[in-house]
């Protein structure tokens, strides 16, 4: 059985229903026996559903060709004429399929407060658990995605920007998004929360002092803005902005420093406590 679901402006759309053969031999064995096999009838409703989605799926596709929905088109920013399209598979279906729920751990601090250390170690304890997780490291994107970007002020709100956004759409995947970098203004960390869903924005600070920071100096960095070499450097020249209301803090006072399992753990505990580890 073929069903040619719409054609318009040149262009059709067929969606082919054909029952597969498990149906048929079903069909046909229940004809023949005069009574139902529970079982087997349970073991084809989820061919039955997937049928049904894909052709709700095509009749909506269809409607988009053919004009009925124009008048949802809107505009965002520079970008005019946009519709957006609803797939068939949606967040909570992938979130089944993982068995967990996907969201965003913003991790924030001066640099040398531990955010990439943090990031890496709880991955790692994640993955140990079967739960599936990426870490937007800020100086990885700026090898790739935000390469064109400098630190500017004006930069630095669009690097911000764009990781949010690329955290969003692992989120809606699924998967457990770690973003780690300065951010170090607010605005511009409350904008990537508003971004997503309300409890999907899990805000991180790494409230480290800044004498600890400058002490570690991983990369040199503080060295260098302390000679005037590195103009707008965090915490030196230019401000950090610590979170007012963070779902986590991880607070360093003198030489008293949390393990990084310790910090772990209270992330973990964190995720398993509001049921991110489940779907």
């Amino acid at each position: 059985m073929e069903k040619v679901v719409a054609v318009a402006a040149g262009a059709t759309r067929l969606a082919i229903c054909s029952p597969s053969l498990a149906e048929v031999d079903f069909r046909t064995s229940v004809k023949m026996s005069g009574f139902f096999n529970v079982s087997r009838l349970r073991s084809l409703q989820p061919i039955k559903a997937l049928e049904e989605s894909a052709t709700a799926s095509v009749v909506q596709e269809s409607a988009a060709i053919s004009g009925n929905n124009l008048c949802q088109n809107s505009t965002v920013a520079k970008s005019t004429n946009i519709l957006w399209h609803k797939n068939s598979v949606d967040k909570r279906d992938r979130q089944q399929l993982l068995q967990q729920k996907g969201c965003v751990i913003w991790i924030t601090g001066l640099s040398g407060s531990g955010k990439s250390t943090l990031a890496c170690a709880l991955s790692q304890a994640l993955h140990w658990r079967g739960k599936l997780t990426y870490i937007l490291d800020g100086d990885n994107c700026r090898h790739g995605l935000n390469r064109d970007l400098s630190f500017k002020a004006e930069d630095r709100v669009e690097n911000i920007r764009r990781i949010g956004e690329v955290a969003k759409l692992f989120a809606d995947a699924g998967v457990i998004c770690i973003a780690c970098l300065i951010s170090p203004y607010r605005k511009d960390r409350d904008a990537c929360r508003s971004m997503l869903p309300e409890g999907d924005f899990i805000e991180m600070f790494m409230d480290v002092p800044l004498q600890v920071c400058e002490a570690r100096d991983p990369k040199g960095l503080y060295k260098l803005a302390r000679e005037g070499k590195l103009k707008g450097f965090t915490g030196i020249d230019d401000p950090y902005e610590p979170p007012l209301n963070c779902e986590i803090v991880l607070k360093q006072t003198g030489d008293d420093c949390p393990s990084p399992a310790d910090m772990v753990e209270t992330v973990v505990s964190y995720l398993d406590e509001n049921g991110f580890l489940r779907a």
